[in-house]
């Protein structure tokens, strides 16, 4: 006697390439086909690992993707749910970068990432709430410690702008500004071989901190503002 066949759709394992572009196309299918939508859930982590036969960080990476779009939002204890329809087409909107001239192609990312960080914490400023500030301050703290300790903290420092992205409550803020930043950073683990690159933009992270903490949206586009010259300076003094 045959076993009966589910009308579930089935998320199939995956060939070793770019796990984390798999996983978030994989997952934009099984949307699709299964016909979820706003306001259901998506399958477990332990679920999506064992399907897809990925690491537990492959699958948050993905998630977090879907969350930078602004289609998913994780609930404390409940797990992922689906904010509105998704498929592959609503799932990348990549950069373009001429790569043979890196200096050039970080300085025109840099000018487009200028007028959008800058709109982004004045957002932030405007619109940030209680629990927004809250942790923009432990993302910002945990920064100062690693930099103090080690020197430099990429990780850190991009965790704290994320949270600022995230406090204007736009999600386009944080899609743009991460993938230029992972546009920027993917060429160097350390850019240039340099541990301080743009070691000498630090202090201002506290002063746009301020600025967001009192809703000031012009001190929150000039500390941006220093920021970024900082790294203009370094990509320029650092190339040559």
């Amino acid at each position: 006697m045959k076993a009966p066949v589910s009308d579930k759709p089935v998320i199939r394992p995956l060939p070793a390439m770019d796990r984390a572009r798999q996983v978030t196309d994989a997952l934009a299918d099984y949307v699709e086909r299964a016909r979820l939508k706003a306001g259901d859930r998506l399958p477990a982590e332990r679920e999506l690992m064992a399907a897809l036969v990925v690491g537990r960080s492959t699958i948050r990476e993905a998630i977090r993707h879907f969350q930078a779009l602004g289609v998913t939002e994780t609930r404390k204890g409940s797990g992922t749910y689906l904010l509105k329809p998704v498929s592959k087409a609503t799932i990348h909107m990549p950069l373009s970068l001429d790569t043979a001239h890196l200096r050039d192609a970080l300085l025109q990312t840099l000018e487009v990432r200028r007028g959008i960080e800058c709109e982004a914490c004045m957002v932030a400023a405007s619109k940030r709430t209680e629990e927004d500030l809250v942790l923009i301050e432990q993302n910002l703290n945990e920064m100062e410690r690693v930099h103090i300790e080690k020197g430099t903290s990429g990780p850190e420092d991009l965790a704290f702008h994320l949270a600022i992205y995230d406090a204007t409550h736009n999600p386009l803020f944080r899609q743009l500004l991460e993938q230029m930043r992972e546009t920027f950073w993917q060429f160097w683990e350390h850019p240039f071989e340099r541990q301080d690159f743009a070691r000498r933009s630090f202090p201002f992270h506290r002063t746009l901190f301020d600025a967001i903490a009192a809703r000031n949206p012009e001190a929150a586009r000039e500390e941006t503002l220093k920021i970024l010259a900082v790294v203009e300076e370094d990509i320029k003094e650092m190339s040559t």
